[in-house]
């Protein structure tokens, strides 16, 4: 009877989800500030963690361990432990979000006339309001010490990768010079990354300055200070594995040595793509970008998911609004940004977003996985329009080991694609460019069904008659232009030529008809573009350079019964043309014997002995 009345005059406490995932009670009983009285856990408290661990969110685990933690405390005497209440029916847990678990928890508090324990602020309104004693826990404002995990880390580390059973891995050294090295013998044990977890949970809770990023079934990212951390466990892994990332640089853009014509693109609100593969430097790039225009008085934005950007504070980062990037976006809006750093752009939502921001009239800067250039911009093909893409994107960046490797321009015009003769087969184009050489590189267009990506230039293996199919181009052309003239060709029936701004109306004439009757007349279609800056100066030092005169072989000419040979030993195994006084034959390669044979029967033979019968003299030009 003694004992009952004891009983009856102990204090009694019950406490809430986010009282006993925060471990409030054992730590105040480990101070000394709490003893002597009854804890009375509700049922739907144990329920609700029980529902989280089974769902592997790490919360659920560590309320779990705090009540076991309490049970401990209750063995020895210093609090009683005792569980009460319903458990939550199939309703109450469906509509759990609406505040349903929690009014069950607050129903066990009053039926019991408890003081009320609980970190959440809402909860303890609503409990104040119902006329509850309620004790607030706020999170601690304090100073945090080091974690578990900063031993791992030297000042140039990047990753630090922990996993049951395997010896701790970091990737180590600068962005241009990455090495995945041992940090320890030891493989890293079951307990210790449970340890680790923990504390990272308790941090993301409890720091102002971090922040649980996403949790699923089986995965947790968090931010924690410039600090990304992966938690990973069964069954979405197949073991406990624990990643922090974590910038080891932060780059100026005047480090990069960027050019003044790519910094003014830069400043004038346009869609840009940064590209590059994973952990070449595209993120400290556009960290670097956000600062650049930061400080020349733009409206910088970003939109992240995780936000780890290592921005200044003046350009505020935010995540998705809703768990929906598409909800950030309508708010930006708003919010009218000149300029918005879009990080990871993967999915095709992310490209409409991307697109639709960009339409709307804000600058907007992409960080997109890709191992070319040209890649980048093959991921918006089927997400985006293809005649709105130059509008979307018309510049990217790739990035390759901590350096900008190469920029490309994208253009949109209608054009016959190359590779193709009739003008008849003119259609919409997306021209792609270098900006430092101003030289087309690929054409993007549409070919019945299928989107093409057309590579040109450089990518085509150039044969050596084209050298003689540019002069005779030149020679024409200059019948109409008084300026300089460059002649490329790209195919065997396709050419390229630059002339001056000037020229162009002579060379192409009224309705095209000049330029018409130049590829009929030669059999080649001609593709007439003007000099870009600078080009012009170049083609003209190109043209006052007086090239060597090419020494001329004059072949041993035999004839067998199938073949006519043109024996030229001095440029055995090498490249030539053969010529009949003043008149291309052909080209060929010289065997190692130095013969060059043609057939008997053939045109080429007929012109080679009829060159002969009237005097004329063959020889042979090494190419």
């Amino acid at each position: 009877m003694l004992m009952e009345e004891c009983a009856e005059k102990r204090q009694i406490v019950v406490p809430d989800t986010s009282a006993v995932i925060d471990g409030i009670l054992s730590g105040r009983i480990r101070d000394g500030e709490l003893g002597d009285v009854d804890v009375h856990i509700p049922e739907a408290v144990v329920a609700e963690l029980e529902a989280q661990a089974n769902r592997g969110l790490e919360i659920g685990y560590k309320g779990l361990e705090e009540i076991q933690e309490l049970q401990r405390y209750s063995g020895k005497g210093n609090i009683g432990l005792f569980f009460t209440g319903p458990r939550p029916n199939l309703d109450q847990v469906k509509l759990a979000k609406g505040g349903e678990i929690d009014a069950l928890i607050r129903e066990t508090a009053v039926e019991l006339k408890a003081k009320f324990v609980t970190g959440d602020r809402v909860q303890s309104l609503v409990a104040k309001a119902k006329g509850l004693d309620v004790d607030f826990v706020k999170p601690p404002m304090e100073e945090f010490g080091p974690l578990l995990v900063d031993e791992f880390f030297t000042p140039d580390t990047m990753s630090v990768h922990l996993k049951h059973k395997v010896v701790p891995m970091a990737k180590r050294g600068s962005i241009g010079n990455v090495k995945y090295v041992k940090i320890r013998n030891e493989p890293c044990t079951y307990g210790e990354l449970r340890m680790i977890s923990r504390e990272l949970l308790d941090r993301a809770r409890s720091d102002m300055e971090s922040f649980t990023e996403m949790s699923f079934s089986g995965a947790s990212v968090l931010q924690i200070r410039n600090m990304r951390i992966a938690i990973s466990n069964p069954p979405f892994s197949d073991d406990i594995e624990i990643t922090i990332v974590r910038p080891i640089a932060s780059v100026s853009l005047d480090q990069y040595g960027l050019s003044d014509l790519l910094k003014e693109r830069i400043r004038t609100q346009r869609g840009i793509l940064i590209a590059g593969p994973p952990g070449a430097g595209k993120s400290t790039f556009a960290a670097g970008v956000a600062t650049y225009l930061n400080d020349r008085g733009f409206v910088v934005k970003t939109m992240e998911s995780p936000r780890d950007l290592q921005v200044p504070q003046e350009i505020t980062q935010y995540a998705p609004l809703d768990g929906s990037l598409e909800n950030t976006a309508d708010v930006l809006l708003l919010v009218r940004p000149d300029y918005t750093i879009y990080d990871e752009v993967r999915k095709t939502k992310d490209f409409e977003i991307f697109a639709d921001m960009r339409l709307a009239g804000v600058g907007m800067m992409g960080v997109v996985h890709a191992n070319r250039a040209v890649d980048a911009i093959q991921r918006l093909i089927g997400r985006v329009e293809l005649g709105v893409i130059p509008q979307v994107v018309d510049t990217v960046i790739f990035i390759d080991k901590g350096e900008i490797a190469k920029v490309q321009l994208l253009e949109f015009t209608v054009k016959v694609p190359a590779g193709m003769m009739e003008a008849d087969l003119a259609r919409p184009v997306i021209l792609i460019s270098d900006l430092e050489t101003g030289k087309n590189e690929f054409e993007i267009y549409t070919y019945g069904e299928q989107v093409v990506v057309m590579p040109l230039g450089g990518e085509q293996k150039r044969n050596p008659s084209w050298k003689f199919a540019e002069e005779e181009v030149k020679e024409v052309i200059g019948n109409y232009a008084s300026g300089p003239i460059e002649v490329e060709m790209i195919s065997d029936t396709r050419a390229m030529v630059r002339v001056r701004d000037k020229d162009m109306p002579k060379v192409i004439g009224k309705s095209g008809k000049t330029i018409d009757d130049i590829e009929r007349r030669i059999g080649i279609h001609i593709d007439v573009r003007k000099f870009e800056p600078g080009e012009e100066r170049r083609s003209r030092e190109k043209d006052d350079e007086k090239p060597r005169e090419d020494k001329e072989h004059h072949p041993i000419i035999e004839r067998t019964r199938k073949h006519v040979i043109l024996n030229v030993p001095e440029v055995a195994s090498r490249d030539v043309e053969v010529y009949a006084g003043e008149g291309f034959l052909f080209s060929a390669t010289v065997s190692r014997h130095g013969d060059i044979k043609v057939r008997a029967n053939s045109d080429v033979a007929f012109d080679i002995f009829e060159a002969m019968q009237e005097g004329e003299v063959i020889w042979v030009k090494e190419i």
